[in-house]
């Protein structure tokens, strides 16, 4: 959801308000999400890396995430959603923590549709984590694979991602389920996170039903018969 800075920057505003107003976003693209039908969606709230950002910007961050949880936690929990964290919490005040920890425990039986958060998550340090339980848990080499991996992922029991969606104009991965997403379509719309609309959100799903996934293969041609 990348552009809340550029966005607010832009308005003469402090950054922190681009990341509240990106929060206003995130209830309607769920909303439409919703109704076509999407169970599985991931939000890219804070990287591992975002901490070298300005502390203030930070420390606003954790705020709107702390603020929203205890905002949206009982209306998202009506509706159905699952929360899920990806990323790692020890480093997250205690309150905060306290708080991820109830709205995954309080949705944790719903089945509308899961909602993954990743907060305070990268991609490389997911594979390193998932490599270091495994030689702790003294798994045989021969006994390594991707299905054993995938267990060792935040994402366990759930699917790879069909489709990223990349807001405000950068055409790289930014260390994001770089394991998942080996066969993810992209879109990538130059349009900043909070100016981004339900018509942006239907155009990148219309243009990824078009698209030919063959996951390394061909496309076989159809045979007519007589």
């Amino acid at each position: 959801m990348d552009g809340n800075g550029r966005w607010a920057l832009k308005k003469g505003l402090p950054r922190t308000e681009g990341h509240k107003a990106g929060v206003e976003k995130i209830r309607m693209i769920l909303k439409v999400l919703g109704e076509a039908g999407v169970k599985f969606v991931t939000i890219y709230a804070f990287s591992t890396e975002n901490w070298s950002r300005p502390k203030s910007e930070v420390l606003g961050i954790m705020g709107i995430l702390e603020e929203v949880i205890e905002t949206e936690i009982e209306r998202l929990h009506q509706n159905g959603v699952r929360i899920i964290h990806l990323g790692r919490s020890d480093r997250l005040a205690k309150k905060l923590r306290t708080s991820v920890n109830h709205a995954q425990d309080l949705t944790k039986h719903n089945q509308s549709m899961t909602l993954c958060i990743a907060f305070d998550y990268g991609g490389r340090a997911e594979i390193l984590r998932a490599i270091k339980q495994i030689l702790s848990d003294g798994i045989s080499r021969k006994e390594i694979g991707e299905t054993l991996l995938n267990k060792y992922l935040y994402t366990h029991n759930i699917p790879d991602p069909d489709l990223i969606i990349r807001t405000g104009g950068e055409k790289r991965l930014s260390n994001f389920l770089l394991w998942q997403i080996a066969y993810s379509e992209i879109w990538v719309t130059e349009t900043l996170w909070p100016d981004f609309r339900a018509r942006h959100l239907l155009e990148a799903i219309l243009d990824y039903q078009k698209r030919d996934r063959r996951y390394g293969g061909i496309t076989q041609p159809a045979v007519v018969g007589n």
